[in-house]
């Protein structure tokens, strides 16, 4: 199921428009995700559908050769990920105001997730090969 938001940065300078986010909320573990925010990064599928308005204020950063980050250059909020491959947006669940309409169900990288945190959701928990995996198709 996806639903219409919209969302922005700390300081507004940033707006950006999902058409088509999902429903479902997802953490990843990854090294630079937890390096990038400080913990686990929570994210939302955006797809292909996001107007982001504003974009003079979005600092990207080629993170990966698959995959690039976006924050606000004014006021430091991350924004997304992006998979260059398919143009996915994956944006950060704080940009939008959707308490009960997100559902946290699945966590991915999850043997790179350190010790001294734990949710208590029930979710579906992938490792960085699986997840590989997945999104090569094979």
């Amino acid at each position: 199921m996806t639903i219409e938001a919209k969302g922005s940065c700390l300081c507004g300078s940033v707006k950006i428009e999902a058409k088509t986010l999902a429903s479902s909320m997802g953490a990843c573990h990854c090294s630079m995700c937890r390096n990038w925010s400080g913990g686990p990064f929570f994210a939302v599928d955006g797809q292909q559908a996001v107007i982001i308005v504003g974009e003079d204020k979005v600092s990207r950063y080629d993170s990966s050769e698959w995959a690039e980050r976006a924050f606000c250059s004014a006021c430091g909020t991350h924004l997304f990920y992006r998979l260059k491959q398919t143009d996915q947006h994956m944006l950060s669940a704080g940009l939008f105001d959707l308490d009960g309409e997100l559902e946290f169900d699945h966590q991915i990288f999850i043997d790179e997730k350190p010790s001294y945190y734990c949710f208590a959701d029930k979710t579906k928990n992938m490792t960085g090969a699986e997840v590989f995996a997945a999104f090569s198709g094979e």
